[in-house]
């Protein structure tokens, strides 16, 4: 399995990094996480095939995980002529918010029937489902109102897991979201400095031993963080950074 940063960034663009989307392969698995607005550059500039990602999951509704999809969308409709069924999965609200989104990138194109089967389906807390080969397990974090609700991701495929906060403050869920995954990518906006609604580095540590993730990468990162680089001691993400786990 192969997951690569396509975005890192937080919604300010700190460090010149682009907004939040990992790209996940397997032998046959391919999928987004998050797709956020500057996504599709990133995508372009990296050489990714758009047409060959069979999903999307996405942790909650904020411009910089979920803003992304208008211009995905309509790449792939007037573009590169997809015509490979999509499967976009989401938080509770999914239906309306893909509608609130097209419309307020693009008025009228969520009228616009694609070329290809489009599926939204909206996740509920703690149901494994499957999708595009792989099971994928949604667990509820705290990141605020509005917009919620808010969700972690585990996801299972190939014989390897991974998991995702998402944007979060510390939630005991987290704990079994990633619980022994082979790769937890993990936000850590500030090192020590505790914030509403986001999740500091010092905080996860204390939580690390009951996790227990066998590989950890830190990702969404303040200016503050990027300053600290290899002081932090942990592996940080980079847009265009491939792991292999």
């Amino acid at each position: 399995m192969r997951l690569r940063f396509i975005g890192c960034g937080d919604a300010f663009g700190s460090g010149g990094r682009f907004n939040t989307c990992f790209h996940l392969t397997g032998e046959r698995i391919n999928a987004l996480i998050d797709c956020g607005a500057s996504s599709l550059i990133a995508m372009k500039r990296l050489g990714i095939a758009a047409n060959d990602i069979q999903a999307i999951l996405v942790t909650h509704f904020h411009a910089d995980h979920f803003g992304g999809i208008p211009f995905f969308m309509l790449d792939a409709q007037f573009f590169t002529k997809r015509t490979q069924p999509l499967t976009i999965a989401g938080p509770p609200g999914l239906k309306d918010w893909y509608v609130r989104a097209m419309e307020t990138a693009f008025r009228g194109s969520s009228e616009t029937r694609p070329r290809f089967a489009l599926t939204l389906s909206e996740l509920a807390p703690r149901e494994p489902v499957a999708i595009a080969g792989m099971t994928v397990t949604p667990f509820p974090v705290h990141h605020g109102n509005p917009g919620g609700p808010f969700f972690a991701l585990r996801v299972e495929a190939e014989g390897r897991t991974v998991a995702y906060t998402g944007d979060t403050e510390w939630t005991e869920t987290l704990v079994d979201a990633a619980r022994d995954v082979d790769l937890f990518v993990a936000e850590a906006y500030f090192r020590d400095k505790r914030v509403k609604l986001h999740l500091d580095l010092a905080t996860l540590e204390q939580h690390l031993a009951r996790i227990r993730p066998k590989r950890l990468v830190l990702t969404h990162m303040s200016d503050d963080m990027l300053a600290r680089g290899a002081t932090l001691g942990y592996e940080t993400a980079e847009d265009g950074k491939e792991l292999a786990f």
